[in-house]
């Protein structure tokens, strides 16, 4: 099968051998190729393992950071937050340039970006070198919704729902698996190997998506929207940048009420300039359809939830036993404890599909979220063994993996094809979202109840408990969005994907 018979059979410009102006002689030669559709998937999924590993990179290194750069502590955490402020700005704008100059070039534009980032951090010794290279990394997260976006552009709609819930997965399952080995180059070899090996395999992503990804031929019209991609950066990065520093800053300090009031503002004017634009960055109008708006404020829930299990475990695990709270191990092992949560989502994703294409994604999103739910009510109560904290972290990834292989679908079933990589950018931002508000709380609520043992200061027993209650409350929340959305959705999503 060719790329193009993966295309509707009414659209005439997307069969072989029609006239697509914006493609070259030798990509109208690939193009007759016959797709390798399983090299396709496993080179996506690659991509995406990579740019979720980006996000877990330097967790082992937090602790040992202001030393090894020489700053405050509060000064090396913007390692971490430059590499979120630039993922949640860039994934949307890369899915709208993809839409409209092809979804394959954007993936191996970001994967350029990550590698010059990932070299630049291999060479740095100093902070802000650092952060901007972090930065680099974070822009990454951009080719998970762009892989979703080419596999509903090239793969048959039977074939579909295994391939999206692998890819969207990926987004937990990089992380989850990728922390052990951050944990194993920072305990025992230099820093500067972690950014070399993201280097390293940055490059053959690239390679394989250049090898077996086909080049776009489903593009938007219209031109890139320059004024609605600065508007939203204006206003996404002060509301992060509040959330994320919110702790530290104050919450009722003129930097954290500045920088959250001016974001609200600023997105308040991109939308209104955005719902009057002929070519948005973001379609608002589609945006604001029942089925787009409640996936994604459930995927807000998901993200949170899905954040909770990797603050508060290794939290747990990691604290002394003398406090009576911990379980005294060290990164490495609890690194491995909360491996089998990326482990079950890889598990879990085609059986998600399964479910998503007999019953529905609606149905699926239901179930994992459910999961999730019921995962950390359990968790309030068992907490005093490792054990414990396995089963917690592969009751949440049980969870997160059937809801992240529900949530593209749902979105692609309700958005136009051409509109699917900025629609998907958009839902890869709100789980973004979530996240950093998770940070924020569950922060917040683990540096307000604390014991000590000697010089030791560790969260306690009830801040680790409330932690997982509002792990749970939020799960419950999505579990209503995901009521909202329309029951008809079974039906309406594989037809709508039969005809994308």
């Amino acid at each position: 099968m060719t790329q193009d018979s993966a295309q509707p059979d009414d659209h005439d410009e997307d069969q072989p051998g029609a006239e697509r102006p914006w493609l070259s002689d030798e990509e109208r030669a690939a193009l007759r190729k016959p797709l390798p559709e399983r090299a396709v998937v496993t080179s996506l999924a690659f991509t995406g393992l990579v740019a979720a590993f980006m996000m877990t990179l330097v967790t082992p290194l937090v602790p040992t950071l202001p030393t090894i750069l020489g700053v405050h502590a509060s000064d090396s955490m913007w390692v971490v937050t430059a590499t979120l402020l630039s993922a949640a700005v860039a994934t949307p704008i890369a899915g709208r340039l993809g839409d409209l100059y092809g979804k394959r070039r954007m993936v191996l534009i970001l994967l350029g970006i990550m590698m010059a980032g990932s070299v630049l951090a291999a060479f740095s010794s100093t902070i802000v070198p650092l952060i901007v290279a972090r930065a680099l990394q974070g822009m990454a997260m951009g080719v998970i919704p762009l892989g979703i976006s080419i596999l509903r552009d090239v793969l048959h709609a039977k074939r579909l729902g295994p391939a999206v819930a692998l890819v969207s997965a990926t987004l937990g399952i990089g992380g989850a698996v990728g922390l052990p080995i951050s944990a194993v180059i920072s305990q025992y070899l230099d820093w500067h190997v972690l950014f070399w090996v993201a280097g390293a395999l940055g490059l053959i992503g690239f390679v394989l998506v250049a090898r077996f990804v086909p080049v776009s031929t489903l593009r938007s019209e219209g031109g890139f929207d320059w004024i609605g991609a600065i508007g939203l950066a204006a206003g996404l990065v002060p509301i992060l940048l509040a959330v994320s520093k919110g702790n530290e800053w104050g919450w009722t300090s003129v930097g954290t009420l500045s920088c959250l009031i001016g974001g609200v503002v600023v997105l308040l004017l991109w939308g209104w300039f955005e719902v009057r634009s002929s070519s948005p960055l973001v379609d608002l109008r589609i945006a604001a359809r029942r089925t787009v708006l409640f996936t994604n404020l459930a995927s807000i829930t998901v993200g949170f939830a899905f954040f909770g299990s990797t603050v508060v475990l290794p939290g747990i695990l990691e604290a002394p036993v003398g406090t009576g709270v911990g379980l005294g191990q060290n990164m490495l092992i609890a690194s491995l404890c909360l491996m089998p949560s990326g482990l079950i989502m890889w598990a879990m994703s085609p059986v998600a599909a399964r479910l998503t294409a007999a019953k529905g994604a609606r149905l699926s999103l239901l179930i994992g979220i459910t999961i999730i739910a019921v995962g950390y009510a359990i968790a309030i109560g068992l907490m005093t063994e490792v054990w414990h904290t396995v089963l917690t972290a592969t009751a949440v990834g049980f969870g997160v993996g059937f809801a992240y292989a529900a949530m593209p679908t749902l979105i692609m079933g309700a958005v136009p094809p051409s509109e699917t990589a900025a629609s998907n950018g958009l839902n890869s931002v709100m789980r973004t979202l979530g996240s950093t508000i998770a940070s924020a709380v569950i922060g917040a609520i683990l540096a307000s109840q604390v014991v000590t043992d000697g010089a030791v200061t560790t969260p306690s027993a009830d801040a680790f408990r409330l932690s997982f209650a509002i792990c749970a409350a939020a799960a419950v929340v999505g579990l209503v969005c995901t009521i909202l959305l329309p029951r008809h959705l079974a039906k309406d999503t594989r037809s709508s994907l039969h005809e994308g």
